[in-house]
């Protein structure tokens, strides 16, 4: 038996990085997969249909989580299209890094309009599918930015960090209803994000591990907590980070 077999789930931001890796474990696993993208037009469609080759129905959808509108349109088109909602991934994300002294308003905005505002738009849009069906999953992607901070980053930690608050709040408001919410905060992942990374030496002297993660690492995590294995467990952030928090 497959860990999500007969599960819906919505992954947002999942043409590449984590996302991707989100993606295709879950349809291993047996789940049915709707997901977005933005820019990367032609990472989505072949995501799309490397995820149907595993044989399972997947969707993608070019929309904006961090747009309510866009949001309430594609969590209706995915209960119309799929017949349901039984997980909710939260992972798109940006950064626009630089110290706070050159910060503009625009990268402070930015970030905090994709990073936090779209998890409260799919979560709002997720939940009340969720309620009728009195189950369901809410998974938000993290980081330790926003558990430790970083110089550099004060509005990517700020948007992570107010992930975790919103997080635990939704678990206690939804409960009650058979919902959990759970946040997944990677440590220092192998991805197209931190390729460039400035200060990439002194995060991986740091982690116990002496490695950088996996995306498939990280989706692990995220396919346990969409998984009935972990259905007494909500209000919980869960590091994949190699000891770097310990």
């Amino acid at each position: 038996m497959k860990l999500l077999e007969g599960k819906i789930a919505l992954i947002t931001g999942a043409s590449k990085g984590i996302g991707r890796s989100i993606a295709l474990r879950y349809a291993e696993q047996g789940a049915q997969v709707a997901f977005t993208y933005l820019s990367s037009v032609e990472k989505g469609q072949a995501l799309e249909a490397e995820l149907q080759a595993l044989g399972i129905k997947a969707k993608g959808y070019r929309s904006d989580a961090s747009v309510y509108a866009e949001a309430e349109s594609l969590v209706n088109q995915v209960i119309a299209d799929f017949g349901g909602l039984d997980i909710l991934v939260n992972n798109a994300g940006i950064t626009k890094d630089g110290l706070l002294m050159r910060m503009s308003e625009e990268q402070w905005d930015s970030v905090i309009q994709v990073n936090l505002k779209s998890v409260f738009n799919l979560t709002k849009m997720a939940m009340k599918q969720m309620m009728k069906q009195k189950n369901g999953s809410i998974i938000n992607i993290t980081s330790v930015v926003g558990i430790r901070g970083n110089a550099g980053q004060a509005n990517y930690a700020a948007s992570k960090a107010g992930i975790i608050g919103f997080t635990k709040s939704v678990a206690l408001e939804l409960g009650s209803r058979n919902i959990r919410s759970n946040a997944v905060a990677p440590g220092f992942i192998e991805t197209e994000m931190t390729e460039n990374l400035a200060n990439k030496e002194e995060w991986l002297t740091g982690i116990p591990l002496k490695r950088g993660g996996t995306g498939e690492e990280v989706a692990d995590c995220v396919v346990f907590l969409g998984s009935d294995m972990s259905k007494y467990i909500t209000g919980q952030v869960l590091q994949v980070d190699g000891g770097m928090l310990t």
